[in-house]
């Protein structure tokens, strides 16, 4: 498994290290892809497409977002099927995502600014993380793959993209 992450944020590593566990438990060897442009993530995605049976798994950065569309368009034409980070991904194309749901945490976002505006210090609140989680399928693109969806997961879907 290929991981794009930014090993200059905290969440690319953090989120490396818990992709890093799981996948020894289940003998994956991954490889950490860290591009700063769209040629390193052309590069890296290509050259990983050539070993066989790989896939891609994208981790929180504003690199992937912004690089979204060619992340999952070369996801599509070498075959790679891709596991992101946010619903966004599959409902422009993607394979999966797995991730935080956004609505759920602007929620409890909200809930903080209230506390503030009622004078509590943001200091003496505790970091809160994320506690609703959406899987997102695009049958789509799994078609496109070649790919056969399990109906077991096709039924833990929070939504699923025909």
């Amino acid at each position: 498994m290929a991981v794009i992450r930014d090993p200059n944020i905290s969440a690319g590593t953090g989120q490396f290290g818990a992709i890093q566990a799981a996948a020894s438990s289940l003998g994956l060897e991954l490889i950490a892809v860290n591009p700063r442009e769209a040629s390193e993530i052309e590069r890296a995605i290509a050259a990983f497409a050539r070993t066989p049976n790989g896939g891609l798994i994208t981790t929180s950065s504003a690199l992937v977002i912004i690089h979204r569309d060619l992340i999952i368009g070369l996801a599509v034409k070498h075959k790679l099927p891709a596991v992101y980070h946010r619903r966004v991904f599959p409902a422009s194309g993607g394979l999966i995502s797995y991730g935080p749901d956004v609505i759920d945490l602007s929620r409890h976002g909200a809930g903080y600014v209230d506390r503030i505006l009622k004078g509590e210090k943001p200091a003496d609140m505790p970091v809160q993380a994320p506690t609703k989680y959406e899987l997102v399928i695009n049958l789509k693109t799994a078609k496109a793959l070649g790919l056969t969806v399990p109906p077991s997961l096709l039924a833990r879907a929070d939504e699923v993209i025909e």
